[in-house]
């Protein structure tokens, strides 16, 4: 059902796929959007380990959320911050694509935990944490993303 990676000789491990989701700030998320369109969206996500899966949050209304509801089909590519090696111009990045079904989080208190993560990617300010908590926790929408396929390669830009 999934391609094999055609230039196979740059794909790095899961491990490092895993690494990759677990370190990368954003990414984007491509859904099918209206009409047939695809629709990509840059957006921040928490990779769990315990559980394998991609945790996102938004607004509870939207294009996003209208395409989730007629196509559970998704996919999010997310790339680290690259390196160059001693005496080179070229940055080398790895990136990773992700494949698989996502779907509303209705658990409060899930999407308490996924918002916890999320914010700790960004400040480990537990006073931002509170008030974020408190005041916008009943306006987003949660979003959890089952991993079915990943490949992931390093490229080198030159």
């Amino acid at each position: 059902m999934f391609r094999n990676m055609r230039r196979f000789k740059q794909q790095i491990t899961e491990e490092e796929c895993r690494e990759v989701l677990k370190d990368a700030k954003r990414g984007v998320l491509s859904l099918l959007g209206e009409d047939g369109y695809p629709y990509g969206l840059p957006i921040n996500h928490w990779y769990c380990e315990e559980d394998g899966k991609l945790y996102f949050h938004g607004a509870k209304a939207g294009h996003k959320i209208e395409a989730i509801k007629k196509c559970d089909k998704a996919s999010f590519c997310a790339y680290d911050e690259g390196y160059r090696k001693d005496g080179e111009w070229a940055l080398n990045i790895k990136s990773v694509i992700a494949f698989g079904k996502i779907r509303l989080v209705e658990d409060e208190e899930v999407a308490r935990r996924i918002c916890t993560h999320l914010v700790g990617k960004f400040t480990d300010d537990q006073e931002y944490l509170e008030k974020e908590l408190k005041n916008a926790l009943p306006r987003v929408q949660c979003l959890a993303m089952g991993i079915e396929h990943m490949t992931g390669k390093l490229v080198n830009e030159s």
